[in-house]
């Protein structure tokens, strides 16, 4: 699965990863973004690929509804084009989640252990991501993240496409998000037939950080720091 990650890069690393269009949009380094909070991510539009904030979280157009807890964050990559809750975006609504790292845990002796997985090569990750369009029903009281918005507004949202871990991330979880190369930016965002397995190890390192990444704060930077030494 994939539950936290990472937004650090600046607007010229991801100018020059995702070939985009459209104005600089600097945003402020992200150490630990969580559900319900926006993402950076990348959209097709008629004249090239943009960066857009969605809502981490999908939102199906049909629901009725905010989904319960932490939402539809993840969709699993052999299944989401038949569910009923991601088929519509597998077939229209498309985007690609920059990231330059994930967190995931393990447990030892009733401990969380968090590690975070990190591109070796300081190219930020291509997750695949599906997004939807919502509009807030008559009648519906909302809360939390979503309190904001009313009867008639449009809610733009996102999920992570999940796999099966690589040789890297499988010690610690045994899914991890789907990571497209570059060659496979345009097919995907277009609709198009792209391999969906789990990514080469060989690009990516795991390493255990500071349990300050369990906090809710996403702006510090201690979130990336290595634990303290036994």
């Amino acid at each position: 699965m994939c539950g936290r990650f990472t937004q650090r890069y600046a607007w010229s690393e991801v100018l020059a990863a995702f070939g985009l269009s459209g104005p600089a949009a600097n945003l402020r380094p992200r150490y630990n973004v969580a559900p319900s909070q926006n993402v950076a991510a990348v959209r097709r539009h008629a004249d090239g690929r943009r960066l857009s904030p969605l809502r981490w979280g999908l939102i199906p157009s049909w629901a009725r509804e905010p989904f319960p807890g932490r939402g539809l964050i993840n969709a699993r990559a052999e299944t989401a084009h038949a569910k009923p809750a991601f088929r519509a975006a597998w077939r229209a609504r498309r985007c690609l989640i920059p990231a330059d790292g994930f967190y995931e845990w393990t447990r030892r002796g009733g401990e969380k252990r968090p590690w975070l997985i990190e591109p070796v090569n300081g190219v930020p990750f291509a997750f695949a991501g599906l997004w939807e369009r919502w509009t807030v029903p008559r009648g519906v009281a909302l809360t939390g993240s979503l309190a904001g918005f009313g009867p008639g507004d449009v809610v733009e949202t996102c999920t992570v496409l999940t796999t099966a871990a690589n040789e890297v991330v499988a010690p610690i979880h045994d899914r991890m998000p789907v990571i497209l190369d570059r060659q496979a930016f345009d097919p995907w965002l277009a609709g198009g037939a792209v391999p969906l397995g789990p990514c080469p190890p060989q690009g990516m390192i795991a390493r255990r950080v500071s349990t300050v990444v369990n906090s809710p704060a996403n702006d510090d930077p201690r979130c990336v720091e290595p634990p303290p030494a036994a």
